[in-house]
């Protein structure tokens, strides 16, 4: 028999919505749509040919567990935005590492500001 759901109120400060986990859907949704598409936020054409390719030809297995192949050109280590606000060409791939699926996901939720897991 499966157990009930736990309702808590939404991450989102202020919001007192409750949900089973995280923000709210309505919240959710107003952060998705101020983060803006992938390409709005630079991840084009360009990027995938210069930076991802050869960050992943490079790395070929995940430089955080070297137990899984690369899968994720992660910029590191400090994010695009700030290769961006520096003035430094974030599909340079001397300003990435390769990292498998898993390590990606903790890595993300660690490091960026407002990471999935705060």
């Amino acid at each position: 028999m499966a157990r009930p759901t736990r309702l808590r109120i939404c991450t989102t400060p202020g919001c007192p919505e409750y949900t089973s986990a995280g923000r709210c859907p309505s919240c959710r949704a107003e952060a998705e749509q101020r983060r803006g598409s992938a390409r709005q936020r630079g991840y084009d054409k360009a990027h995938e040919r210069t930076f991802r390719a050869a960050v992943l030809a490079r790395d070929r297995v995940c430089v955080l567990c070297q137990q899984a192949p690369s899968k994720h050109a992660d910029h590191w280590p400090v994010d695009r935005r700030e290769l961006l606000r520096l003035g430094a060409d974030p599909n340079d791939p001397a300003h990435g590492r390769g990292l498998c699926g898993p390590c990606h996901s903790s890595a993300t939720a660690r490091e960026q500001p407002g990471g999935w897991n705060r």
